[in-house]
């Protein structure tokens, strides 16, 4: 059985700060962590630093019995890449090397007349180092995976680009590769984004049933609660261990933050005494030299004292406030007639009115979000420049929804959509006062002052300088519904808003919600966000796209 141990590991940015330090904990034989915190602690480092592709600044890692990798990108690939590429970046690091030989020779074979002799051995030799490495019992497991995930068999789908598959099968497919792998240990980076409930479900039994040993992130309280035996919190630039699960981390929490005040309170109490002593001492050594040696050493334990430094303070608890405020638009928002996505939906009818919290539910592939796209493009008839580039690299382009019937959106309706890939290729290279600072056809420019005041709300002050693409996948998120805001949108479309967002950001969003005066319809897979929204609007599979007077989450 494998095992991953760290011991003491900090890891400083490239601006000098220090990101984590002393981060001390063992994910045992069997064993299921799972590493929460915040978003912007340094969860995702310190997998990349568990994996090899980062080094830390100090401490050590080591594990035994091999590593499979699910990374947080998965899910997120579109492209002309084949599913193979994808297949073989999640298995054995030595099989990948062999991979690369093998393509490259295969690739010399199909060029000109069939290659030369030299070409035919080189490709001779890869199939054989390939079979010695044990790629054909992984294409074996591939095949078991294709047929449980796409139905398909695995030559049939090798060569299918990753574009063609949704974020949930990606998600799957690579979760269903990595748990009937050879790795004994596993480290997944948010392997809930983009699945459905009963994917979720899914993996939560998985991660359960499993003999390897598997440390994971997330921030589904379901997923946590469901398959976690222990809990690791990175927070206050350190980790520290609950060894329950996540029923009782809340309190486990509260005591370890009340017994750090107890601490620090008698602290502070003897540095009182031991500095009261030292004063006392100096004050009669003045007229008696007979204290000298007392008043030395007063001063000895009181400086021994202080160099020891204080217990930790608890961490102070994130305070994001978002105001969504929204404006009033006509009674019907949105008006679905006959509207049938190509490919994916029969027809269907569908109103939604000015102030619903419509939820979009269904399993992954069933057309929610390019329904989100097609009304965040205006509709079937946008208004000119809606959902399209206004200026080269300032405003991200929306890609076109085949569709057949109509979908209008009302008056003063305006609508603000929230990517559930975070796609933003117009923030390449750009920091976050940057894209605030210049504005877009949508947003107004705001002056530094007033730009630092929005993202102190949405504890990203301290990232304001920071490209807009090395933030974590929650600070991006929470960055998205800031631009949201001050984009004056009446009617919110919001793919998987909470996929990516902490405890604290999911809540402040919530909250933000209930006072915004306009229209919402959120894609999600979030059971507990869900309990926010009156109207239920089901994406099936067998293309039929129907209301439900409550979440259904049973889709498959």
């Amino acid at each position: 059985m494998g095992f991953v141990d760290l011991s003491g590991v900090g890891y400083v940015l490239g601006d000098g700060r220090t990101l984590f330090s002393d981060v001390s904990f063992r994910v045992g034989e069997g064993a299921k962590v799972a590493l929460i915190g915040a978003n912007g602690t340094g969860k995702t480092t310190l997998l990349k630093i568990v994996t090899g592709d980062l080094q830390p600044e100090s401490g050590t890692v080591a594990h035994a019995g091999g590593l499979g990798v699910m990374r947080q990108l998965v899910g997120m690939r579109e492209g002309e890449r084949p599913l193979r590429d994808l297949a073989v970046e999640l298995g054995p690091r030595a099989l990948r090397a062999v991979w690369e030989r093998r393509r490259k020779a295969e690739w010399r074979m199909m060029t000109g007349d069939g290659g030369t002799e030299r070409d035919q051995l080189a490709y001779a030799q890869a199939l054989a180092d390939w079979g010695e490495a044990g790629g054909y019992e992984f294409e074996v497991v591939c095949d078991t995976v294709a047929v449980a995930v796409l139905g398909k068999p695995w030559t049939e789908v090798e060569q299918r680009p990753l574009r063609t598959l949704s974020g949930g099968e990606q998600k799957r497919f690579a979760l269903h590769l990595l748990l009937q792998g050879r790795d004994e240990v596993l480290v997944l980076d948010e392997p809930d984004n983009f699945l459905d409930v009963p994917g979720k479900r899914e993996l939560e039994q998985a991660i359960r049933e499993s003999d390897k040993s598997i440390l994971f992130v997330s921030h589904d309280r379901e997923v946590l609660a469901n398959a976690a035996d222990r809990i690791v919190t990175l927070e206050a630039g350190t980790a520290w261990t609950h060894g329950g699960g996540f029923a009782t981390w809340h309190e486990a929490r509260v005591a370890r933050h009340e017994r750090f005040e107890e601490l620090r309170r008698r602290w502070d109490e003897e540095h009182h005494k031991l500095r009261e002593l030292m004063l006392m001492y100096k004050n009669k050594a003045a007229f008696n030299s007979d204290m000298a040696s007392r008043y030395r050493a007063a001063q000895t334990r009181l400086r021994k004292f202080e160099e020891a430094g204080p217990p930790p303070v608890p961490p102070r608890d994130q305070d994001i406030r978002v105001k969504l405020e929204g404006g009033r638009t006509g009674k019907r928002a949105v008006v679905c007639e006959a509207l049938e996505l190509e490919d994916l939906t029969f027809p269907f009818d569908l109103e939604v009115w000015y102030g619903d919290r419509v939820a979009v539910l269904g399993a992954n592939g069933t057309g929610k979000s390019h329904f989100l796209r097609l009304l965040a493009r205006g509709g079937t008839d946008p208004e000119p420049g809606m959902g399209h580039a206004a200026e080269p690299g300032v405003v991200a382009a929306l890609e076109p929804v085949r569709h057949s019937g109509t979908a209008r959106l009302g008056a003063r309706v305006h609508p603000g959509h929230f990517s559930q890939t975070h796609e933003h290729p117009e923030f390449a290279g750009r920091t976050l006062r940057e894209i605030l600072w210049e504005g877009d056809r949508d947003r107004p420019s705001l002056e530094r002052s007033k730009a630092m005041s929005a993202l102190s709300r949405y504890e990203l002050a301290h990232q304001s300088e920071q490209d807009f693409g090395t933030l974590s996948g929650g600070q991006q998120a929470r960055f998205m519904v800031l631009l949201l805001e001050l984009s004056g949108a009446t009617c919110l479309l919001l793919d998987e808003p909470t996929d990516n967002l902490d405890l604290a950001s999911a809540e402040a969003l919530e909250e933000g919600l209930k006072s915004f005066a306009g229209t919402v319809i959120a894609v999600t897979h979030d059971r507990w966000f869900t309990r926010g929204f009156d109207r239920f609007v089901v994406f099936q599979r067998d293309g039929e796209v129907v209301e439900s007077d409550e979440p259904v989450w049973d889709v498959r």
